[in-house]
């Protein structure tokens, strides 16, 4: 578990990755992709299972994505965000505003 606390940004960004939609997979020609603020996600497992939302901020320090209507109440009454795991989403829908994103999902497809 120690590499896991002490793993640098890159190595991060590839275990915070989801697993896509059937016709995403066909699409893309990927099993997983990492998660990215914008992605639409299905919750797969959990108290949420079934609800989906917009991915609102992933956090690399603790694994864990915010996704929005998933709330808990605190002791004191109040909403926060429930932070969840990756491995525990399905992406619907990609965010593919940014060139970068882009250019790397083409790349596979080109590719074979």
């Amino acid at each position: 578990m120690k590499w896991l606390i002490k793993a640098p940004l890159g190595k991060r960004q590839k275990m915070v990755a989801s697993t896509l939609s059937t016709d995403l997979r066909e699409k893309y020609k990927r099993r997983s992709v990492s998660v990215r603020k914008g992605d639409k996600v299905k919750i797969m497992r959990g108290d949420f299972a079934g609800t989906s939302g917009e991915v609102l901020q992933v956090d690399l320090r603790d694994y864990s994505v915010l996704v929005s209507g998933i709330n808990i109440k605190k002791a004191n009454g109040t909403e926060v965000p429930k932070a969840l795991h990756p491995s525990n989403l399905m992406i619907i829908e990609l965010f593919t505003e940014d060139k970068e994103r882009r250019n790397l999902l083409d790349k596979k497809i080109t590719a074979k």
